[in-house]
């Protein structure tokens, strides 16, 4: 394949995905906002901002003024901003028109349309009351895209580039997500075990659709440890750190079977692999949770360099 179409189906993909996972994070953010008084509102959605890297950006058009009406607009349909969730669903259709004849009809169509559908959603100013319908509009459309390609493309090296830019931003944004909860919007340790607290780690186990895998598992008991594992390293769940690491694994290892050879990805992303396999929950919070989702999140986007190098990727 020519480096600038598994270049166009990468980014495609993360761009689709990114899109979701925006969304999901406002969702976070949302439901976290409605658990502090009015007075400290602003600081959630400041640190939604912090942790997207869109704070200069944000600042530069609003100031310091993070009212959270203008937080998800400047997030979801903000032309001038490459985060928003229209510019990143504008570059996956982008992306997909580029390597249109790589794709199936089914999987064109879907893209092209969620792109039509949430175009016309964004049109306008988003307010409160039409929040929630926004986001579940977006999650939908993706869905459906996901649907597209996982049932009408062949699995080959192709489809390998593509799943592996969603299982890139999937790892990305899961980790930020919890991320949003533990170190920025906690207000204080003595909050830990509270009901403020245990409803924000509702909050994310909604954000990344694990509520209802994660009460099945758990008889309904709504513990944070249990939660953050369950999050981080339960390989049965489709957004988990540890199940985006396998998926990456399993479709750079179809790429290698498909060459003949494996590259310095496949190397980079052994080590992040490994260190899954040996890690316990106990570890992660001894060493920390924050610098354990840190270090992830440098480490994925290490695997995501490793891969433009080795398959020579044109921007």
């Amino acid at each position: 394949m020519l480096g600038r179409t598994a270049n166009g189906a990468f980014w495609m993909a993360r761009y689709l995905e990114r899109a979701e996972n925006t969304a999901r994070l406002i969702e976070a953010g949302f439901r976290m906002a409605l658990t502090r008084d009015a007075a400290t509102a602003h600081e959630e959605w400041r640190s939604l901002i912090l942790t997207l890297g869109q704070t200069a950006g944000f600042e530069a058009t609003y100031g310091p003024d993070y009212a959270g009406e203008r937080v998800w607009n400047y997030l979801l349909r903000d032309r001038a901003n490459p985060g928003s969730v229209h510019s990143q669903m504008e570059m996956a259709r982008t992306n997909a028109r580029g390597v249109r004849t790589a794709l199936t009809r089914e999987v064109w169509e879907g893209i092209n349309e969620a792109w039509m559908v949430l175009k016309e959603a964004l049109a306008r100013p988003v307010r409160e009351p039409a929040l929630g319908g926004v986001l579940a509009t977006i999650r939908r459309e993706a869905t459906k895209v996901r649907g597209a390609f996982d049932g009408t493309m062949l699995r080959n090296e192709n489809y390998n580039f593509t799943r592996l830019g969603t299982f890139i931003e999937r790892g990305d944004s899961t980790a930020r997500i919890l991320d949003v909860k533990y170190y920025v919007l906690l207000p204080s340790l003595a909050w830990v075990g509270s009901s403020l607290d245990n409803v924000q780690w509702e909050s994310v186990l909604r954000a990344v659709s694990g509520e209802r895998a994660y009460r099945w598992l758990n008889a309904g008991v709504m513990e944070p440890k249990g939660i953050a594992e369950f999050i981080l390293l339960d390989r049965r769940f489709p957004r988990s750190l540890h199940f985006c690491v396998d998926k990456l694994r399993s479709n750079l290892a179809g790429l290698a079977l498909e060459y003949g050879h494996e590259t310095e990805a496949h190397e980079v992303l052994r080590g992040l692999t490994t260190r899954f396999h040996e890690t316990t929950i106990d570890m992660v919070f001894e060493a920390g949770l924050h610098e354990f989702i840190q270090d992830f999140i440098a480490s994925n986007r290490a695997v995501a360099q490793a891969i433009e190098r080795a398959y020579r990727f044109v921007a």
